[in-house]
């Protein structure tokens, strides 16, 4: 049980700052969920509501951000409570950033309602649903401060760059195969991109939970496995576009 403060409205402050960061996790929560529905759904007001919710996001860092500064400048924080206040602060703006991703896949998902629907968006909610069960697990281990639950989130991000890489494949095929394919699987590959950097942020918000609670840094090096840039796409046989 973490000792409360002799001065009460520090522990008030510093519980306000953890509530502020709780409330981000349910709009990232939320925003990410309404942005996959969108894409299922083909639903563009679903996907402006989306967009529309991202204002909302932005107000709560500012909020954070003013609460650390405050903190800082009047409590003069040490050991723990520095790192849980700096630990806040870099947690919302990966939030932030998370939003930001989410109303992207959301904004792209109103031009791709506008185009006849392709095979390879209905790999897009797998995706998707590895980066919501991602981030709700990160969160509630920011909320029960527990490093182990948090680096089992770590570790699950190189599984979701491998599903980033072979949905790369499958969309460049496509649009080889067909070139009626390219401006849907475009918007497609970069919804897919904003969904790894979705994983990307949730494993920094691991990473800044385990310096949390150990007071040390995470001791391993971040598996990926998001091989598209040395990805070569396949080409067609020589003379077979000419062949009757």
């Amino acid at each position: 049980m973490v000792a409360e403060h002799i001065i009460k409205s520090y522990d008030q402050e510093l519980q306000r700052l953890d509530n502020t960061i709780a409330e981000m996790g349910g709009m990232a929560e939320s925003q990410l969920a309404g942005a996959i529905d969108a894409v299922v759904k083909r639903d563009s007001e679903l996907a402006s509501e989306v967009i529309e919710g991202d204002t909302k996001v932005d107000q709560l860092e500012h909020e954070v951000e003013s609460l650390v500064v405050r903190l800082l400048a009047l409590r003069q924080p040490m050991a723990r409570d520095l790192r849980q206040i700096v630990a806040a602060l870099k947690t919302a703006t990966d939030l932030e950033r998370i939003c930001d991703y989410a109303a992207n896949v959301a904004k792209r998902s109103i031009v791709l309602n506008q185009t006849a629907p392709v095979r390879p968006v209905y790999a897009l909610p797998r995706m998707g649903a590895l980066c919501q069960s991602m981030v709700k697990d990160m969160l509630d281990a920011y909320v029960e401060r527990d490093a182990d639950k948090a680096l089992a989130v770590w570790l699950r991000d190189e599984e979701l760059d491998e599903m980033y890489t072979s949905l790369f494949r499958e969309l460049l095929t496509y649009m080889i195969e067909d070139a009626r394919n390219i401006t849907p699987c475009t918007h497609l590959l970069f919804m897919a991109k904003n969904l790894e950097r979705i994983g990307d942020h949730t494993t920094n918000i691991a990473e800044t939970l385990y310096f949390q609670v150990h007071g040390t840094p995470l001791g391993q090096i971040r598996p990926k496995r998001d091989n598209t840039s040395a990805y070569e796409a396949p080409r067609h046989e020589e003379g077979k576009e000419g062949a009757a």
